[in-house]
């Protein structure tokens, strides 16, 4: 395993931590997720065959992420409508299919399914932990796997064959921009709970980094597994050393496990929340949140998207979504491949991954482009597209990783809700 050394910046601006990371040095043996350095080059529209893209989601539509999964299923779909209604020589069929959690384990029927179904490229899951349970076995396959919300650093170093890619920012991001928004807010203690997987671990890890960092201390750690359904020993841990305040690192736990904090006499206005359990809770949650913060990759949608999101996933018969919670990076992840497909003029799963970093700007040759259909002609032409999307200007690095990527800062109200900070 090699050395990862990165120099960053972080500031909030109007509620948004805005994260470039500025260097990545990777020494020693960190597997062979370096681009490929064969592959076509882009092809003039007068050499080229149409092209058929098979991708296939894998998705959270039950378990613990289940309330990821309709903006994400949702960005994807949009992503592919206007993919095909471009009509710039390639078509992408979309075959959907359910993740899962590791506890009901879903991803172990639909993995096989796709690879049987000959797709090139997965989108997913949205949990880490899920994604390293199949990772391997598509790279056997030569199948890209590309997840819209893996945030675990363990993917930076992976053994992918360049075959995994993914449009959200690593935890090493999104943790020390949470961990330095608690001591902004005059924090000097904080208990943290967190689920025992790759995903919690990496996260709590951070946060502890950077927070001890800061000059605050962890008085308190307390951690549980997937499929736990009582918390009352973590709680009464975190409770007994009475922090100022308190990160909670889990996934639909947090409904259980808010409750039982606050009867322990700990103020929810001093939580903070990730993006696993940032959700719009209402209802769903039988104590006031009010106060509490939390972070979540991801910037503020700009033109109309939130509108066609909702338009293509209604259209498709499903209710109107109750928030966009990386519907961008899915959206992104559909868009880079297709482009990378072009760009290849192949759709096997190496030849495309061997384009997503230069399509992505990653490479720094490229034309900038905001929409499929711009970016399209531009390949068409025999140029190099540089794609700037919805989550960010995205620039893979040589591992897979987006080299810029925006922290949004949320606040929850009386109602249970979050609205993004100063926004």
């Amino acid at each position: 395993m090699g050395v990862l050394t990165r120099s960053r910046t972080a500031k909030v601006i109007g509620g948004i931590a805005l994260i470039s990371a500025s260097a990545l040095v990777l020494a020693g043996c960190a597997g062979d997720s370096s681009p490929a350095e064969s592959g076509s080059s882009s092809a003039p529209a007068g050499d080229r065959e149409d092209l058929t893209l098979k991708i296939g989601t894998v998705l959270p539509q039950t378990g613990s992420l289940a309330f990821l999964g309709p903006p994400e299923e949702a960005g994807v779909l949009l992503a592919v409508n206007e993919i095909n209604e471009a009509a710039k020589g390639i078509t992408v069929e979309l075959s959907p299919g359910d993740s899962g959690d590791t506890d009901n384990k879903a991803y172990e029927t639909t993995v096989p399914r796709l690879q049987s179904e000959g797709v090139s490229a997965m989108i997913g899951a949205a949990a880490s932990g899920v994604s390293k349970l199949f990772l391997d076995s598509n790279v056997s396959e030569n199948i890209i796997t590309f997840s819209p919300a893996n945030t675990s650093p363990d993917f930076t170093t992976w053994d992918d064959n360049n075959l995994y890619w993914r449009t959200a920012p690593s935890d090493l991001l999104q943790g020390e921009v949470l961990a330095n928004q608690i001591a902004e807010d005059g924090h000097s203690t904080i208990g943290i709970i967190y689920i025992n997987d790759a995903y919690g671990t990496g996260l709590e890890g951070v946060v502890k980094e950077v927070f001890e960092g800061t000059g605050g201390e962890v008085v308190a750690e307390a951690s549980f597994n997937t499929g736990d359904t009582s918390f009352d020993a973590q709680v009464a841990t975190i409770a007994a050393a009475n922090p100022d305040a308190i990160v909670a690192i889990t996934f639909d736990e947090f409904a259980t496990i808010a409750p039982l904090l606050v009867n322990a006499g700990q103020s929810a206005e001093n939580f903070y929340l990730v993006d696993g359990n940032l959700k719009q809770w209402g209802a769903d949650i039988p104590v006031s949140l009010e106060g509490a913060k939390g972070t979540t990759p991801g910037p503020v949608l700009e033109d109309d998207f939130v509108e066609r999101l909702n338009a293509a996933w209604t259209e498709a018969g499903n209710a109107e979504l109750e928030d966009q919670s990386y519907a961008a990076e899915s959206y992104d992840a559909a868009v880079l491949l297709a482009l990378a497909a072009l760009a290849a003029n192949a759709t096997d799963g190496p030849a495309i991954a061997g384009k997503l970093q230069e399509v992505s700007g990653g490479t720094g040759d490229g034309e900038k482009c905001t929409t499929f259909a711009e970016c399209a002609d531009i390949i068409l032409d025999g140029g190099t597209a540089d794609y700037d999307g919805y989550s960010g200007p995205i620039t893979f690095d040589e591992n897979g990783d987006p080299t810029e990527a925006t922290i949004g800062i949320f606040q929850y109200g009386a109602d249970n809700t979050h609205t993004r900070v100063n926004d």
